[in-house]
């Protein structure tokens, strides 16, 4: 999988206090949007800001606009979950992180950012980094300058306090062979893990901007999935991950199923869906539509841009609506931060959400909002969930379908019955 473009160089911009961060200092350059009290519609700003470590994040409470997950209630059909996710997130020159917040939030939708570590990582420091089985300061994705990390963090606080998650996806990128992440051993996926979050949680004693606004999260327990680069070394990935504290992995190719787990980790994949004009079913990625279309031209005939455009809309519609009709399986899309062939992707991305996010009984959800909604669930619900083939909607209906009576949830669960006093 072709690298996600390095972030674009610049001059230093000063950092916000985000809404729930509001009368934190900001850099010399003056504040960013936020700065001068709560966004409109934005949360109230938290009475808790604790600092973690060198201040680089903060913990400020419970995150904002995080819905609580509610078990099905016998018969209650089930509502039809999409997820939006982001490998590699960072702002650069393109502004594609700031322009999918605000479609996000236009549409009633939370998503997934997989931030990558180096994006984070001032390229003088670049030493600081130990990617396994290669040399000290690697990178397939280059590292980043001021600029670039003061423009990425921004969109991260932003994000977050919206109520979208901020995943992993690592740091250097290596793919293929000769030190490629399929080749790497659970012990260094550790080792990878580790540094990824090491980047995020002390960016500022690796850039020296010390008076900006930290992060608004524990990145610690914030951080519970990610997507490896080019979805390999899974097998390894997950292994690490489940001794590491993460709830999810999505580096694999799924059918429109029902999740479960693998190594104690939920399994939410992309997945193949018709792809117009073939035969064969196509992966829920940009990059995966363009290789099929342009080949590893990320800029080819510009008289095809609008018709491949409408090739992965259409496709990925196909995919919602035959899940939406049918098992109501979650739909789970995975895309980059690029203008490959002209930018028609994101076209085709948002005019996707447009028309998803705002249907009756759908949920455009972070990765983060899926898992907590299936942990919250009856084990033998989702296992007869599990039952339905792609596009196949219950013949006796949803009602006599999930009808039986589930197993109550234990104390504290969410959709548990409250306990008197």
């Amino acid at each position: 999988m072709a690298a996600t473009q390095r972030i674009a160089a610049g001059a230093m911009a000063a950092a916000a206090c985000a809404a729930s961060l509001a009368g934190c200092s900001t850099g010399s350059h003056g504040s960013e949007e936020g700065t001068s009290g709560p966004q409109k519609g934005a949360p109230a700003p938290n009475s808790v800001l604790r600092l973690i470590g060198d201040g680089s994040t903060a913990y400020t409470g419970a995150q904002p606009h995080l819905p609580v997950p509610e078990r099905l209630k016998p018969g209650e059909k089930p509502p039809q979950f999409v997820v939006f996710s982001w490998d590699g997130a960072g702002e650069d020159s393109q502004k594609l992180f700031s322009h999918f917040r605000k479609v996000a939030k236009e549409n009633h939708a939370t998503m997934t950012y997989f931030l990558s570590g180096v994006y984070m990582l001032p390229k003088e420091k670049r030493d600081l980094y130990k990617p396994p089985q290669h040399e000290p300061g690697s990178s397939e994705i280059g590292f980043n300058d001021e600029q670039g990390i003061a423009d990425t963090l921004k969109q991260v606080r932003l994000a977050w306090l919206e109520g979208n998650e901020i995943g992993t996806h690592f740091n250097g990128h290596f793919c293929g062979p000769d030190g490629g992440v399929g080749e790497w051993s659970v012990e260094e996926w550790k080792s990878e893990i580790a540094q990824a979050k090491a980047f995020v949680k002390n960016w500022k004693t690796n850039t020296g901007m010390t008076r900006s606004a930290p992060l608004p999260f524990d990145y610690d327990k914030e951080l519970i999935g990610a997507r490896t680069p080019c979805l390999e070394g899974q097998k390894n990935f997950v292994k690490a991950a489940s001794q590491m504290g993460f709830r999810y992995d999505s580096s694999g190719v799924n059918n429109q199923v029902w999740p479960k787990k693998r190594e104690g980790l939920w399994d939410v994949s992309m997945q193949l869906v018709p792809f117009p004009g073939h035969t064969y079913e196509q992966l829920t990625m940009d990059y995966n539509f363009m290789v099929n279309q342009s080949g590893t031209q990320t800029q080819g005939d510009p008289d095809k841009f609008d018709y491949w455009g409408d090739q992965m809309r259409d496709g990925l519609l196909k995919g919602f609506y035959r899940a939406y009709d049918g098992n109501r399986a979650p739909l789970i899309i995975g895309n980059h931060f690029e203008s490959w062939n002209g930018g028609t992707y994101m076209r085709a991305v948002d005019e996707v959400v447009k028309e998803v996010c705002n249907k009756p009984e759908v949920r455009c959800v972070s990765f983060h909002q899926l898992v907590d909604w299936l942990d919250a669930q009856d084990p033998q619900t989702l296992k007869r969930l599990r039952t339905l083939e792609v596009g196949e909607a219950p013949r006796q209906g949803w009602a006599s379908f999930l009808s039986g009576h589930p197993a109550p949830a234990p104390k504290g669960v969410p959709g548990a019955p409250a306990v008197r006093q």
